[in-house]
């Protein structure tokens, strides 16, 4: 049986796995067409009510790559029904979550709609703000098992976003080129509780976040039918260390160095 976009729709409602014997190459033979279900998927979410206010751009870190098989980057929706936001600390849902994964990473808040095929600076005056941020990923493939394609129709394997504390770029940087030096260099801490459980830096994500940012819109404008960046618009722009399985009672810190303040995170 193909897995249509209510299905898509259904499995991402309930959390439930999609069937072994309906996953099959002829659903999502290249990107192309995942990305057309992803976005039929999106139409429904907004005919019911819902709100997009976003974007999530996943599988940015390169160090990752070979453990799930994903070689590029990939990017799907965030919903107002999926984003907290919080100062410095947080309390998120798991419920409803397939096979629920954390990720440390930076979110921007967009000031201005990129231009085409916008520079690094370009992009820099579009930007409003920075913050922490955790994304809680989920899979509806057992076991994280999937081709690229399959991220994509999933969602782009978005299930929650927190952000927490923001603060204006100029405040960092005056130019896009030091903005980007300086995320670039910060590293991250990730703990479970007390237990340090990873840790990474802004420059595993496409060499840094406005650098994945900048690929990110870039793809999007390439995209017949895709949505624009609007103003107001968050992005997150992918994890700085592996992503974590987390269940609901846990208390998670992400610690990054300056710039960057730190966030902590409960699970329901």
């Amino acid at each position: 049986m193909t897995i249509t976009p209510d299905l898509l729709l259904q499995h991402g409602d309930d959390g439930s796995l999609w069937p072994a014997e309906d996953r099959d190459a002829s659903n999502w033979p290249d990107l192309e067409v995942a990305y057309r279900d992803a976005l039929e998927v999106r139409a429904l979410r907004e005919k019911r009510g819902e709100k997009p206010v976003g974007f999530k751009i996943g599988f940015t870190n390169r160090t990752i790559w070979e453990r799930y098989g994903v070689f590029a980057p990939i990017w799907g929706t965030v919903w107002d029904t999926t984003l907290t936001r919080c100062e410095g600390e947080g309390r998120l849902s798991l419920a409803k979550l397939s096979q629920p994964r954390l990720e440390p990473e930076v979110v921007f808040g967009i000031r201005a709609t990129p231009p085409r095929a916008p520079t690094l600076e370009a992009l820099f005056d579009c930007i409003e703000w920075f913050a922490p941020g955790f994304e809680v990923v989920q899979s509806h493939c057992d076991n994280w098992k999937f081709s690229a394609p399959e991220t994509v129709a999933d969602s782009g394997l978005h299930g929650r976003l927190l952000v927490g504390r923001t603060t204006p770029v100029r405040d960092i940087a005056d130019t896009g080129e030091a903005f980007d030096k300086i995320l670039a260099a910060c590293r991250v801490r990730l703990w479970h509780g007390e237990q340090k459980k990873d840790e990474g830096q802004g420059a595993n994500v496409l060499d840094g976040p406005l650098h994945a940012l900048l690929y990110f819109v870039e793809e999007l404008q390439q995209y017949p039918g895709a949505p624009e960046l609007r103003p107001g618009d968050v992005v997150t722009t992918g994890t700085w260390t592996d992503a974590w399985p987390v269940e609901a009672g846990q208390t998670w810190r992400s610690e990054f160095e300056t710039p960057v303040p730190s966030l902590i995170v409960g699970f329901d």
